[in-house]
């Protein structure tokens, strides 16, 4: 499954869930751009995700994540967190551990 997409189903199924049409985006952006982004036909802007994820009440992540879990059907929550985990685990008070050192 392409990337676009896999963050198109994730960004209509977080949506969904929260009961929200396409058409309560208005504030965020036009019917017509969810629409296109829902169907995979473009890609949103880190900026515009965060948009859309405040406007749903949720952490960016929720979206980024929920994307690479539509991609990828032999990859479940529970692995993704524990690679993600690992992928950050420094010591942000000393920056011990972080990449580039």
């Amino acid at each position: 499954m392409e990337l676009n997409e896999a963050l198109g189903r994730s960004l209509r199924k977080l949506r969904l869930r929260r009961g929200l049409s396409q058409d309560d985006f208005a504030l965020v952006t036009s019917r017509t751009y969810i629409s296109q982004l829902e169907r995979g036909l473009k890609s949103p802007t880190i900026e515009k995700i965060e948009q859309f994820a405040a406007f749903m009440n949720i952490h960016p992540a929720s979206l980024i994540i929920g994307c690479y879990l539509e991609r990828s059907s032999d990859e479940d929550l529970q692995s993704l967190f524990e690679k993600v985990q690992v992928d950050l685990a420094f010591d942000l008070s000393t920056n011990e551990g972080a990449p580039g050192e």
